[in-house]
């Protein structure tokens, strides 16, 4: 079974799909999808749909809807190949004492792949590897098609989920930044980061990286108007002033004539938010 979840919910067995197109069946697979191989209590899939406030039957109509996946999983299945077993959707789809568990059978999860794309590129940014640390970030963040779920009603679980793996993400594409400015793509970011730093305004470290490529590209005098700008949100929205890294920042590119753009060696952050 391969499950795609950071964009629109993909599920599929022996390569159709099994996913539902009502609500509430496409919810359910997509709690046991993100939680393949494991056990999900009924208690947490019924939470999920009905936020508390479940109705009486509220079991019976989950076993509704796992019933229907089944029935998606059957059909998928008759397209298993010669020798590939004996398998029901029941062994696909198992029910166990108090929930019920979906069995991948050592498919693909575009979750898993992003986590080990991403783990690889942190370990070869720790190494000085930055070749190799872009190349590894930009591989899992090509995996993103769109926000998780995309397509899918989601509840408190689910929410809290697509909350971890966008903050997952936009790690990920803090590093890859990181591991880009040490490779001196300062001018190949600016698009990006304009990009980035209007849809995080408060973000400190991705105006940092977008103020350092400005200055770099020789456009200091832009790089300390983002600096204001940021300071200016911040103050405004939070009721902060940026922190002591970009401040530090902020002080040496004041000080700095307007073509610097000194060569980093130090294993340290480029910009550090402290």
């Amino acid at each position: 079974m391969d499950i795609d979840v950071l964009g629109a919910l993909a599920v599929r067995q022996n390569g159709k799909s099994i996913t539902p197109t009502a609500p509430k069946p496409r919810q359910v697979l997509a709690v046991l999808a993100l939680h393949a191989d494991q056990v999900v209590p009924v208690a947490a899939l019924i939470e999920e749909l009905w936020a508390g406030e479940p109705p009486r039957s509220a079991r019976t109509t989950l076993q509704t809807y796992v019933l229907q996946l089944r029935s998606l999983i059957a059909t998928a299945l008759k397209a298993e190949p010669e020798g590939g077993g004996e398998r029901t959707a029941k062994d696909i789809l198992i029910t166990l004492p108090g929930g019920y568990r979906l069995d991948t059978g050592g498919g693909t999860s575009d979750v898993k792949e992003f986590d080990r794309l991403a783990g690889l590129g942190y370990r070869a940014a720790d190494a000085g590897d930055y070749p190799r640390a872009a190349r590894q970030l930009r591989e899992a963040l090509a995996l993103w098609t769109g926000p998780p779920f995309a397509d899918v009603q989601c509840g408190a679980q689910l929410d809290m989920e697509i909350k971890r793996l966008e903050e997952s993400r936009l790690c990920a594409l803090d590093q890859r930044i990181e591991a880009d400015l040490r490779l001196g793509r300062h001018r190949e970011l600016l698009a990006e980061l304009t990009v980035l730093v209007s849809r995080y305004r408060t973000h400190e470290n991705l105006h940092g990286q977008f103020m350092l490529a400005l200055h770099r590209s020789g456009r200091r005098g832009e790089a300390l108007s983002v600096y204001q700008r940021l300071r200016s949100t911040l103050v405004k929205e939070l009721g902060l002033e940026p922190s002591a890294g970009v401040r530090r920042l902020q002080r040496s590119i004041l000080m700095a004539g307007p073509e610097a753009a000194p060569a980093e060696t130090s294993r340290e952050p480029l910009v550090r938010v402290s």
